[in-house]
């Protein structure tokens, strides 16, 4: 979505940077003077980072839990489920101006952070390309509960807690579950939930969006998929939502 919103400004020369929360942009002096002047010439996205590739660094924005990007006053995500709502001109944290265009990133709780050539090396297979076998090679041999692993960056990139959530749901497989005891047959269907779930909420406006909308992550809520009450637990410090049924 986000990198999607880029598009119109590429090929664009930045005219000016206001970086000056320096909580969001630690090294905010630097990140002014290395891209004024630069001309974005793509925009990609590796696991849940935006790369802003100009004619000299790559600007890297990673959005935590509640930052939204803005492009010329409108957002692909209208609201996050834990982010406050509407916007707030303290909560921009970095704009970059393209003459009369402009981008800025509205984080209410600092949650985010922008970095200048961005070492993603450590980062696993992106999540819009994983398959069975590469969850197998990933997860498989670890005792790690599988919600926890998919929220691993270093093993899987692009997956966050309601997506995690929102995948387990599809596949029926308990969040507390060791991967270790996945079948072969259980991480296809992962695989399988992955690949459906990633397009449908891209299309209907992001990880709020899925059939475990925001709406439903609250103890005793129905399943959305046969109604039966759903819990919370909590693991890696993360709050998981599944069905008391349909998951195992």
């Amino acid at each position: 979505m986000y990198r999607a919103s880029t598009e119109p400004l590429v090929g664009r020369r930045i005219t000016a940077v206001d970086a000056r929360d320096d909580l969001w942009a630690s090294r905010a002096p630097d990140i002014v003077d290395a891209v004024t002047g630069r001309r974005l010439v793509a925009a990609r996205r590796q696991g849940k980072v935006l790369l802003l590739v100009t004619d000299g660094p790559v600007i890297g924005l990673r959005f935590g839990m509640t930052g939204r990007l803005v492009v010329d006053g409108t957002s692909a995500v209208d609201d996050l489920a834990y982010g406050a709502h509407g916007d707030d001109p303290a909560w921009v944290r970095l704009t970059l101006r393209f003459g009369r265009h402009a981008m800025w990133v509205s984080d209410p709780r600092r949650l985010g952070r922008v970095e200048l050539d961005p070492v993603l090396d450590g980062l696993g297979p992106d999540a819009w390309a994983i398959d069975a076998d590469t969850l197998a090679r990933r997860l498989g041999a670890s005792a790690a509960p599988i919600k926890v692993a998919l929220l691993d960056q270093h093993r899987v990139a692009g997956l966050g807690n309601m997506l995690a959530d929102e995948v387990l749901l599809r596949a029926g497989i308990h969040p507390a579950r060791p991967c270790r005891s996945l079948s072969p047959v259980e991480l296809s269907d992962l695989a399988d939930a992955i690949a459906e779930a990633l397009p449908q909420m891209l299309a209907s406006g992001g990880s709020h969006s899925g059939l475990l909308a925001a709406s439903l992550r609250h103890p005793d809520a129905p399943c959305p998929l046969d109604g039966a009450p759903l819990q919370r637990i909590v693991l890696g410090g993360r709050s998981a939502y599944a069905c008391s049924v349909h998951q195992r």
